[in-house]
């Protein structure tokens, strides 16, 4: 939400979007972006490395995950991941927006961790980095996406609101997986595999079409959170194979 300008200061809306911005203006605010992206993925990753090496993270891991607690870890994901979001959006001091983004990155480390964990114990079993293999994947596909909007300057803005709703069905499969015990299966994981890719779509297209140039805090955190939707599913597709190449 774009905030309102000082006290007798007049508004200039179209000046102050990048979409509008002088072209060095709307270039800073694209390298500030994608340089805080690049800043909140290592940070994540440092984040996990740290608190897969908390003495006893086995037993708190099998407790997040066991019966409904994975509802409650979910449910709590969903709650601080919205407020940290309207955080960084909505707030006037670029310390507030940094604050937002930090406390997103934290909840996307607390909720990889059943995860990570899991596929690198099997990683060491079998010999394989599952963990890169889908982080390359990641990436790579990541920026096939990103190519695409930045080559054709397209507004994917148009697929809000089917991703609102593939996004309340994808849930409510994941919760009515939990409650009545079941396995979504592969294809579940490959169909948002592409919905994630059509988030990444949205999300760069609105860096290029609906951010102001002072947002570059705001627009690193939607597409990390897009980013990580996406290594999300990658990595449960890697550990499907793997897992099943050893049956």
């Amino acid at each position: 939400m774009q905030q309102s300008p000082p006290y007798g200061q007049m508004p200039m809306p179209e000046q102050s979007f990048a979409e509008f911005a002088a072209e060095d203006a709307r270039a800073q605010f694209i390298k500030k972006t994608y340089l805080h992206l690049a800043g909140a993925i290592g940070v994540f990753a440092l984040l996990e490395a740290l608190l897969l090496q908390v003495p006893g993270i086995r037993g708190l891991i099998e407790t997040m995950v066991s019966g409904y607690n994975w509802l409650i870890v979910l449910g709590l994901f969903l709650v601080v991941g919205y407020v940290a979001e309207r955080m960084a959006r909505r707030a006037v001091s670029l310390s507030s927006q940094y604050a937002g983004l930090a406390i997103y990155i934290l909840a996307e480390a607390v909720i990889f961790l059943p995860l990570i964990y899991v596929a690198q114990q099997l990683g060491r079993q079998i010999g394989v980095n599952i963990i890169a293999t889908a982080a390359v994947a990641t990436i790579a596909m990541f920026g096939a996406l990103t190519v695409i909007v930045f080559l054709t300057r397209k507004d994917f803005s148009f697929l809000r609101s089917a991703l609102w709703m593939g996004g309340f069905v994808a849930l409510g499969l994941i919760v009515c997986s939990i409650v009545f015990n079941f396995e979504l299966g592969y294809i579940f994981t490959v169909a948002m595999i592409g919905f994630a890719s059509l988030w990444v779509l949205y999300d760069t297209s609105k860096v290029l079409h609906d951010y102001r140039t002072d947002q570059y805090v705001v627009a690193s955190l939607a597409l990390f959170a897009s980013l990580a939707l996406l290594f999300w599913y990658i990595l449960r597709l890697a550990l499907w194979f793997y897992m099943r190449s050893e049956d």
